[in-house]
């Protein structure tokens, strides 16, 4: 990565006039305790803006259900600790905040942005290597020092911080727990039997629906490239194992609404057995995404008209 992408625009999310001193020599510590890693959304936004006139700020626009989007914040958060304090990175679930995922450009999951001194910057998409990320940091910390800002979070006191103000989460249900404990060692198919009998359970578990609709989506793809699927979609067009494969390729990697329109056009082109597969599948994927999404809506209504 060569430069800073250009600036997007934030006006609908603030305006107001910066501070006299925005920009132009921020103080050598922030003040008061901060945290390094901080989820906003579209309410909160304002406190991230108020922070980056100090030290910069990486927005990680992301969602649980995308792969490359989970391993990504994962390396940001890792980054953001070894830089002690020379920035803090903001978390945004680019489903739930429209607003911040309008205003960010956020076209699919991953999205890295910056804000600097007030500015939005918008940095790179998709998952990168961490060699790569690494280069887009320290761009930003060197264009963040050409324009005053240099601050640092004491990391100490946010860390303390982080622990008086977060109460310990809830308990997972057990078999909740053990589809967790599951997917931390790479087990898919223990995940998914234990978030199958928690629905066996309790039918109305929609977590669990959600969940066993996301751990069968990774097991779909462990092993399995890219590249390989793609190919293999292209040479077999109305193959419906190929296609739901390459749907499930392009959920993961953000891109929902071409993995709707892609089987909502195979749809009336299959047999019953085949339309079927393709119904469970579609339903399968807006448990993923979301009942309340707006692309999940749509195509619901678009599912609707042709089965009807």
């Amino acid at each position: 990565m060569s430069s800073l992408r250009g600036a997007v625009d934030l006006s609908g999310l603030v305006n107001r006039p910066e501070p006299a001193a925005a920009g132009a020599g921020a103080s050598a510590e922030a003040s008061g305790p901060a945290r390094l890693v901080v989820d906003v959304d579209d309410r909160t936004f304002t406190q991230l803006v108020d922070v980056s006139r100090t030290v910069p700020v990486i927005v990680d626009l992301w969602a649980s259900w995308a792969e490359q989007s989970t391993r990504l914040s994962a390396t940001l958060v890792k980054l953001v600790r070894e830089y002690a304090g020379r920035f803090v990175l903001a978390r945004v679930e680019a489903e739930r905040n429209p607003q911040l995922a309008q205003a960010f450009q956020a076209q699919e999951v991953p999205t890295v942005a910056a804000v600097i001194g007030g500015r939005p910057i918008g940095l790179f998409v998709g998952e990168l290597p961490e060699p790569e990320i690494r280069d887009a940091i320290e761009q930003v910390l060197a264009f963040a020092a050409q324009n005053g800002v240099t601050g640092t979070v004491d990391v100490d006191d946010a860390d303390a911080g982080a622990d008086a103000a977060e109460p310990a989460p809830a308990p997972l249900p057990p078999l909740h727990q053990e589809a967790y404990d599951a997917i931390e060692r790479g087990d898919f198919q223990a995940a998914i039997d234990a978030y199958t009998k928690a629905i066996a359970q309790n039918p109305g578990d929609h977590d669990a629906k959600a969940g066993l609709a996301q751990v069968s989506l990774l097991h779909r793809l462990e092993g399995r490239t890219l590249d390989e699927v793609r190919a293999a979609a292209a040479a077999a067009p109305d193959d419906v194992d190929a296609q739901l494969d390459v749907a499930d390729a392009d959920l993961s990697g953000g891109h929902v609404e071409d993995a709707f329109d892609r089987l909502l056009s195979l749809f009336p082109k299959l047999d019953a057995e085949g339309k079927n597969r393709v119904r469970e599948r579609l339903v399968e994927f807006f448990e993923v995404v979301g009942a309340e999404d707006a692309r999940v809506m749509k195509a619901r209504g678009r599912l609707a008209s042709l089965l009807y």
